[in-house]
């Protein structure tokens, strides 16, 4: 049998090395590093049940929101009432995830969200704290011509028209951080205000600028999870 020499044996010692990379890369490689933001999370069961929908009082919930082959659909109005008589809050329709209030350990949302073009001034998903004051959220994800901001400040993601997105929100309640991922990636962090509780909701609710004239949003596989 001929040994292997000049190229041949270049070749085989590459192969070798490829090899060795690859048994022992870490599990983000060919990923783009992106780590899953769920690992190490108890996924919390949750039922239809437990999606309450909130939308403008003087219409047929039918009209402002719609439930189809498992995505969510909702809409509203820039003229449209809130969703009671006894408050004064811009129009919304959005879903209040019940039953799942939290007050300790790190707690998650996860959905896959669609914004199409043209909405604008308009809260997508939102951390409420349990206090019900005038303004009770520590997160809010807002989205103005196509970008997605924290609030109306920083910009976590350009180009969110058009096109599916997941969205992972994380809430440390012992750091008293959030961390918001986008498609598998750290997008924004920042310290937020501490409460008693808090719970998710995400839909559309108008802001008070920029605000088009029917704001949208569309989600599917909604879930939840936590850590203690």
């Amino acid at each position: 049998m001929a040994s292997l020499t000049g190229p041949w044996l270049h070749l085989l010692v590459l192969l070798v090395a490829i090899g060795t990379f690859l048994l022992h890369a870490p599990a983000s490689a060919g990923r783009g590093g992106n780590d899953d933001p769920t690992a190490g999370f108890e996924k919390v069961e949750l039922s239809d049940s437990d999606f309450e929908v909130q939308s403008p009082y003087n219409v047929p919930e039918s009209q402002r929101f719609q439930y189809r082959n498992g995505v969510r659909t909702f809409w509203v109005y820039r003229n449209d009432k809130p969703f009671n008589t006894a408050t004064h809050t811009n129009p919304r329709s959005e879903v209040k995830v019940k039953g799942h209030d939290y007050s300790s350990g790190v707690w998650q949302f996860e959905g896959y969200g669609y914004v199409p073009s043209g909405t604008s001034g308009v809260s997508v998903m939102q951390i409420h704290d349990g206090k019900g004051a005038a303004h009770s959220t520590v997160l809010m994800l807002h989205v103005y011509d196509g970008v997605l901001r924290f609030y109306s400040g920083t910009a976590i993601e350009a180009g969110i028209y058009d096109r599916w997105f997941r969205l992972n929100v994380v809430h440390d309640l012992g750091a008293s951080t959030v961390t918001v991922y986008v498609d598998g990636r750290r997008k924004f962090g920042a310290s937020v205000i501490p409460s008693d509780s808090f719970y998710f909701k995400f839909g559309v609710y108008m802001q008070h600028h920029d605000q088009s004239s029917c704001m949208e949003s569309r989600w599917t596989n909604v879930t939840l999870y936590t850590k203690h």
